[in-house]
């Protein structure tokens, strides 16, 4: 099972601290927009290929943590 955790985090000084995939400026946003926009995983990795297919799978489990508020990024200094 993927742990999003390793794949995913944020940064202030990286897209103004939104959760951006770990060694990209990739935020997590775009991929879950192009998801829902009907793009297949395959279309998405490659236009990112820094992407994995883990990274894909952490974006889904962030964002199910993310509604069900079971594990938001605590707020920066």
């Amino acid at each position: 099972m993927v742990n999003w955790h390793d794949h995913i985090s944020t940064n202030p000084e990286i897209m103004s601290g939104k959760p951006c995939f770990k060694g990209t400026r990739i935020p997590v946003y775009l991929v879950l927009r192009k998801m829902a926009m009907g793009e297949t995983k395959q279309d998405i990795l490659e236009s990112y290929p820094k992407l994995t297919d883990e990274s894909i799978q952490a974006a889904r489990l962030y964002a199910v943590d993310v509604v069900t508020n079971e594990a938001i990024f605590p707020a920066s200094n």
